[in-house]
């Protein structure tokens, strides 16, 4: 953990390119109609936008998220069916909590999100990692895994995956929608980078292939601002009332206000004007990025080339330091942030890098990436 903080502060020093944070570009929110949501939001609901709220979350951005969903994700389920988190990670913790004893094995990709290990590790799971390849994990191997392991749940972010960008095709996505429910077991799919895509065509959420052995968890992080932490899932009647009542441990709810922006951001069209404008702003940077990769890394590194989200994952030789030349790209003012953080064995990965698109130019992510090069071919 200290580790990513301490990255975090050196991207924030002055003149540094940071190809590190997994952060929104500024300019992706809509700060143009916020005093119009606020002064709808008031209108609309007055006081009821500044009080306590129910746990399951504010009712008018449930209903709206319903309609979002089927409309735009083909996933069917009804207002109250939809469970408000502060962000997903809040989901994540919350699921920690219910699942997690001890010892307990939990399923996860190899590399997977560092936030996902941060929200897990204090419920001290033991986890078990798939194999996978560029296509994600590999359903043979989930299969092996669930045959020698009663495990608690399986955690994957399977559109532009965070850190590696990866998407797992339908196919794998159905064979993955067959093994959960033919061994009965849970997974977590977050999706918080499904509506960043720049190419190809969207693919259907494993949700809507196994409706009752996955939580499906998003969140308006990415389409709408991180800062308001708006969350949300969907999870079968079984395990729902649980996460909710470990929710109310913690936080009660979350903001009804921010909420009643989001329903409004949402119910008045904004989500779908705005959509095109930050895909608009990002598919230059990924495509700069990976023209940037090509032009100058040497023959020796490979990279991940995703339709969409926010990120791009390099892997160099076998044995290649990744720290060491983190360590000497920061004296260059490159920053970076290296793949074995993204490992739950801390001896895996470290060969390899993640790099963020988002947050930088096409110039400067061309600057940067040449840098980088450079500092590779100067060892």
């Amino acid at each position: 953990v200290n580790t990513i903080r301490e990255i975090l502060k050196v991207v924030a020093q002055p003149g540094m390119v940071s190809l590190a944070g997994g952060i929104p570009a500024p300019e992706s929110f809509p700060i143009d109609i916020l005093q119009k949501l606020t002064q709808s939001v008031l209108e609309q609901y007055g006081p009821a936008s500044l009080q306590y709220d129910p746990t399951e979350g504010f009712a008018p951005l449930r209903h709206a998220l319903a309609k979002d969903l089927a409309a735009r994700k083909d996933i069917q389920t009804t207002p109250e069916d939809i469970f408000i988190a502060s962000g997903s990670q809040g989901v994540l913790d919350a699921a920690g909590k219910v699942f997690i004893s001890q010892g307990d094995p939990v399923v996860v990709e190899s590399p997977t999100y560092l936030g996902a290990i941060q929200a897990f590790d204090p419920y001290e799971p033991r986890y078990v990692t798939l194999e996978s390849d560029d296509q994600g994990p590999i359903p043979e191997s989930l299969e092996k895994v669930l045959d020698k392991e009663p495990v608690k749940f399986i955690y994957l972010v399977p559109t532009f995956q965070n850190p590696t960008g990866r998407t797992i095709p339908l196919d794998r996505r159905q064979r993955i929608a067959e093994i959960i429910q033919a061994r009965d077991v849970l997974l977590i799919e977050d999706d918080p980078y499904g509506d960043l895509r720049y190419a190809g065509q969207p693919i259907p959420p494993i949700k809507t292939l196994a409706p009752g052995h996955v939580i499906y968890v998003s969140t308006l992080s990415k389409v709408f601002a991180p800062g308001l932490r708006i969350g949300y899932y969907i999870a079968p009647q079984s395990v729902r009332d649980w996460l909710v009542i470990v929710k109310q441990g913690v936080d009660l709810h979350t903001s009804t206000f921010n909420q009643a922006l989001a329903a409004e951001y949402i119910q008045g069209g904004h989500l779908e004007k705005h959509l095109p404008h930050i895909i608009r702003l990002y598919k230059p940077k990924k495509d700069a990025m990976l023209a940037a990769l090509e032009a100058y890394l040497p023959e020796a590194f490979t990279w991940s080339k995703p339709e969409g989200g926010m990120f791009v994952w390099v892997e160099g030789p076998a044995g290649y330091d990744m720290q060491e030349l983190y360590h000497r790209c920061i004296k260059r003012n490159v920053a970076f942030v290296p793949g074995q953080f993204f490992f739950t064995d801390p001896a895996a990965g470290t060969h390899t890098m993640r790099l963020n698109f988002t947050m930088a130019d096409g110039a400067t992510i061309d600057a940067a990436i040449k840098k980088l090069a450079d500092v590779i071919t100067a060892s």
